[in-house]
């Protein structure tokens, strides 16, 4: 069906295959590939298909647009897609239907892996989900995850996550089915009050729609965060950090000690 809606869409757009594959970032042959049916596209060129025709990535994998008699009934539909993609956003908070995500490729289609710097934190609030803005976000590729999923890196701040210290960058990888979160998971939760966080996510959904955010660091309360705040969750995959942890020192031992430091600064400051 993805190839016969994306022959029927760039009919309707009168674009050529050529004018196709430049307005997707991929090659020519590609398109004629797709509409032929002798490749499947991968998904960040499902999403830039489904934004360039203005429906909803679901309405391009399940409808027929073929069906439809003329660009009038075609325009109809979209319009309809539309409302569905607005009742889709307030569904999600649930956390159990489909996001979609905006992402970079490199020349090859493979994802990158962008990086939110701690100097990027907050305008990321406001351009994760614009293409321009991750184009502009240093990118990488980490061989050893694989294809598993999408991932992207935040550099974290402060020390509520000891040992893994201030300045690391946790790698994730995104997650779409919130409800499927289990207790516990080290995760990179964005949202419009907090920011970008790093913490242990307990799941509060069901009962509460809400989301329990934990330390690691005891020095730290726990505290819950309302589901229709939430943005974005990344499951913690990997960390990459130039501080070594030292070894045989106990959480509660290195959180005596920051303890200590932060003490030994106040005492400082009021001298």
């Amino acid at each position: 069906m993805i190839n016969t809606n994306l022959k029927f869409w760039r009919r309707e757009l009168s674009l050529t295959q050529a004018q196709m594959a430049e307005k997707l970032g991929i090659k020519r042959s590609l398109v004629g590939a797709y509409e032929e049916g002798r490749a499947e596209p991968k998904l960040t060129t499902l999403v830039n298909m489904a934004r360039l025709f203005g429906i909803t990535l679901d309405a391009l994998v399940t409808t027929d647009f073929t069906k439809r008699k003329n660009a009038k009934a075609a325009a109809q539909l979209q319009a309809q897609a539309t409302q569905m993609a607005a009742t889709e956003t307030t569904t999600n908070r649930t956390g159990s239907n489909l996001r979609i995500l905006a992402l970079t490729v490199d020349r090859d289609q493979n994802e990158n892996i962008e990086l939110v710097p701690q100097k990027a934190a907050a305008g990321y609030l406001n351009g994760y989900a614009d293409p321009e803005y991750l184009e502009e976000l240093p990118k990488f590729r980490l061989p050893m995850l694989g294809n598993t999923g999408t991932y992207r890196a935040f550099e974290i701040a402060g020390d509520s996550m000891l040992p893994i210290a201030s300045g690391t960058v946790i790698v994730g990888r995104y997650v779409d089915d919130w409800m499927s979160l289990k207790d516990g998971t080290p995760c990179i939760v964005v949202s419009g009050k907090e920011g970008i966080v790093f913490k242990r996510v307990f799941n509060r959904l069901k009962d509460a729609a809400m989301l329990a955010l934990h330390s690691d660091n005891p020095l730290y309360s726990p505290y819950q965060i309302d589901v229709e705040d939430v943005v974005e969750i990344w499951e913690a995959k990997a960390y990459i950090s130039s501080t070594f942890p030292i070894a045989d020192l106990s959480l509660n031992r290195l959180a005596s000690i920051v303890l200590d430091l932060q003490q030994q600064v106040s005492t400082m400051k009021k001298v």
